[in-house]
């Protein structure tokens, strides 16, 4: 889905733009935007922004050498000649009850030689952490923040930045993607309109105009589609630029 990937790159770098370099928060967001990023048919595009991962403190790099695995597996490190993903599956892993899909293979780090990454929060991170190579904030685990508070923070930066279609974009995705929970939206009409940043990305997208901005076809529900969803039909009302249903 590469509207996904060019999502969640653009929010990167629109973030990476608005934010001095000082600010922690980023490193919490990037991994939010990935997480979500997960959920979907992408392709591995870390490497699209890997400059402002680096920079950031999301992702780091080391020399192969320094895994914690390479003085017992040398030979399979220096042989490595291409883009590898270190995690590794066995051959019947989807015949396994608890098997959750690949969505872990990152965990172990990833190679593209001659160097060695890692993102902070996985497991190879962490054997990072425990072996002394990062330490001080490099050393403490992106926080949990909603989805929908990165969103927001997409959007204050996309307005100063002049990407409208940034903010139609994640906006277009519906209240149901960027607020369900595991069992869907545990929030009603009236709780939404009281969150802050629900609000204020809707002030957003009502102040510049962004659903006058065209999307993809099927982005955005055709008029008169969700009488029988409540919650879609309040997201809908009350943001659209003057003239449109």
């Amino acid at each position: 889905m590469h509207e996904i990937e060019d999502l969640v790159t653009d929010s990167i770098r629109v973030l990476d733009a608005h934010h001095g370099p000082d600010e922690p928060r980023l490193r919490d967001w990037f991994a939010v935007l990935y997480g979500f990023q997960e959920g979907f048919d992408c392709s591995f595009t870390h490497f699209r922004v890997m400059d402002i991962l680096l920079r950031r403190r999301f992702s780091y790099a080391f020399p192969l050498d320094r895994h914690p695995d390479y003085p017992q597996r040398q030979d399979y490190f220096d042989a490595l000649r291409e883009f590898t993903g270190l995690r590794t599956y066995p051959d019947d892993a989807e015949e396994h009850d608890d098997f959750d899909g690949y969505a872990s293979w990152l965990e172990d780090g990833y190679v593209d030689p001659p160097l060695l990454y890692c993102d902070a929060g996985s497991q190879l991170w962490r054997r990072m952490v425990e072996s002394g190579l990062l330490d001080g904030p490099d050393a403490a685990a992106p926080r949990p923040v909603p989805l929908i508070d990165v969103v927001r923070e997409v959007a204050v930066a996309a307005e100063k930045h002049g990407d409208r279609e940034l903010i139609a974009m994640w906006y277009s995705l519906g209240c149901h993607m960027l607020l369900d929970g595991p069992v869907g939206c545990p929030f009603d009409v009236e709780e939404l309109a009281e969150m802050p940043a629900v609000r204020e990305l809707r002030e957003i997208v009502r102040r510049t105009h962004a659903l006058a901005v065209d999307v993809p076809p099927g982005d955005r529900p055709p008029a008169g589609v969700l009488d029988g969803d409540e919650l879609e039909s309040w997201w809908w009302t009350g943001v659209s630029a003057p003239g449109m249903p």
